[in-house]
């Protein structure tokens, strides 16, 4: 094992031949999976364990392994000599994340374990210090605001635009953007989400060019975005249009294993080593190499066969919002969206599918499609459900979707839906996130909370974008949200009550 000072010189010469050449990183190159390769040649070693995992390549956990495969148990190894250490990577996990960030057109990735989460934590940590001000839209995703609290920045947002008709929020327009840069110039950072849950993209060109101008860097959360670089009919990436920091969830559609993630770098406003300095702090440093070898494999697939993969994926996802927008009573919205407010450009493979004219919810649409169809849809909300293509579907399991959801609306016929659309509008910001959190905090009845300021987030999940945080103000409005989503049996997060009947506000214990 690497530990204290002792350093392989031949791991050494790589790294800095690899930093001579890091722009020489050519088609065949990507056809490599060094990390991969090195976890199969340390395997086939059939070394002895004395180390750490204890299940001792899966014979101290049998009934696991039978399920799993001895595979996977002889994959699950710890940071040695041969297949490098995630938290300083200077042999194969260097060399993958190189070829990582060559495929994506950065000049830096970071292959992270925990998610996204942990990358957009780091980006807004790395660019914030205590007291800064960054700008970002109100839909961003928990972990936004996680890592606000964490950096102690002060959030400073821009309001999306929403769609009354299918009750989502959209995109962020670059006027609005402007706005809030001319009004806080002294931001360190705009925060852009690239697309939304729903597909939505802004003009994320735009807004990286005005707050460059201002000297801002821009990290973008590309949780959902991680195939969009590798075809054009794809909105821009946040590499592609020069934004200086994005996370990627490889796994949510780059083909990685869940949990899998990615963290790129470019340009000079942030410095690798403070981005190094920050993951250090909250990364593990036992990271899965199961984990890892998906992404430098994920890699390889989109850098290889990406746009031949993709295009498939698009004739798939354009074959089925032609067929449902066929079916009486449901609308699967799509690029006809584009110059709307708030939607710049969108991303096909989101199927999203508004339900209204059928008189029920979007979480009853997805618990019919789960209980007499069989078919896990991603997520619903009041109105809508939201289906996921990707690389792994096939004509078979689309036509399947298509076909329940035709059933589904001959059975329950379409509804004289007159019943107004639900928006909650961004709630009142009394206290810091950070201060909020660290203040002292009481429990009161959910009926009884409104006028206090909130003590912690309370979310649906997914998409995990918070109806209200620390630091703001609870109205009647987003308690009587609160109980229609419980109504609905809506999973929600972010509070101690897991049931939501109470909830922590600022303040002392009578």
């Amino acid at each position: 094992m690497q530990c204290g000072i002792i350093i392989n010189q031949k791991i050494i010469n790589t790294k800095k031949e690899m930093e001579a050449g890091q722009n020489k990183v050519t088609k065949e190159d990507q056809s490599k999976t060094p990390l991969f390769d090195a976890v199969k040649r340390h395997i086939e070693k059939n070394i002895i364990p004395f180390h750490v995992p204890g299940h001792k390549y899966g014979r101290g956990l049998k009934e696991f392994t039978d399920f799993v495969g001895q595979n996977v148990m002889l994959m699950d190894l710890n940071g040695m000599e041969d297949l490098d250490n995630a938290n300083n990577p200077i042999g194969v996990i260097y060399e993958a994340e190189k070829l990582f960030a060559s495929a994506f057109g950065a000049q830096y990735a970071y292959f992270l374990v925990n998610g996204t989460t942990s990358g957009v934590q780091t980006m807004i940590m790395s660019a914030c210090e205590p007291g800064d001000e960054i700008i970002l839209p109100r839909n961003a995703h928990k972990s936004a605001f996680g890592g606000i609290i964490l950096s102690g920045a002060i959030p400073v947002y821009v309001q999306p635009e929403v769609n009354e008709e299918l009750g989502i929020t959209m995109g962020v327009t670059i006027e609005n953007v402007k706005k809030a840069i001319l009004k806080h110039p002294h931001a360190k950072a705009v925060f852009v989400i690239n697309p939304t849950y729903y597909g939505i993209a802004s003009d994320l060109k735009s807004i990286t060019r005005t707050a460059h101008k201002f000297g801002m860097a821009v990290l973008v959360d590309e949780a959902h975005g991680a195939h969009m670089g590798f075809h054009n009919d794809f909105p821009l990436t946040a590499m592609e249009v020069g934004a200086d920091m994005s996370a990627v969830s490889t796994h949510k559609t780059g083909g990685s294993l869940t949990q899998s993630s990615v963290l790129l770098l470019r340009g000079h406003r942030i410095q690798p080593e403070t981005v190094k300095q920050v993951l250090n702090l909250t990364m593990t440093t036992s990271s899965s190499y199961i984990l890892m070898c998906s992404i430098d494999v994920a890699r390889k697939q989109l850098a290889m066969y990406g746009e031949e993969m993709l295009e498939e994926t698009l004739k798939l996802a354009r074959m089925a919002r032609e067929e449902i927008n066929k079916i009486e009573g449901l609308y699967a919205f799509g690029k006809e969206l584009i110059g709307t407010p708030g939607v710049y450009d969108f991303d096909e493979t989101k199927l999203g599918i508004n339900v209204r004219r059928l008189g029920i919810t979007g979480y009853e649409a997805e618990r019919i499609l789960r209980d007499e169809y069989n078919i896990q849809v991603e997520m619903s909300d009041l109105y809508n459900i939201l289906a996921i293509i990707s690389l792994g579907d096939t004509q078979e399991s689309v036509e399947k979707l298509i076909e329940a959801l035709r059933n589904m609306a001959k059975k329950l016929g379409v509804k004289d839906v007159k019943t107004p659309t639900i928006v909650l509008h961004s709630p009142q910001v009394i206290v810091s996130p950070r201060d909020a959190f660290y203040s002292s905090k009481k429990v009161v009845d959910l009926d009884n909370a409104v006028g206090e300021i909130s003590g912690e987030m309370v979310m649906a999940y997914p998409p995990g974008i918070p109806l209200i945080l620390p630091g703001e103000r609870i109205t009647k409005d987003l308690v009587d949200y609160i109980k229609l989503l419980k109504e609905e049996d809506c999973q929600l997060q972010g509070t101690a009550d897991p049931y939501v009947n109470t909830i922590r506000v600022l303040g002392t214990a009578d």
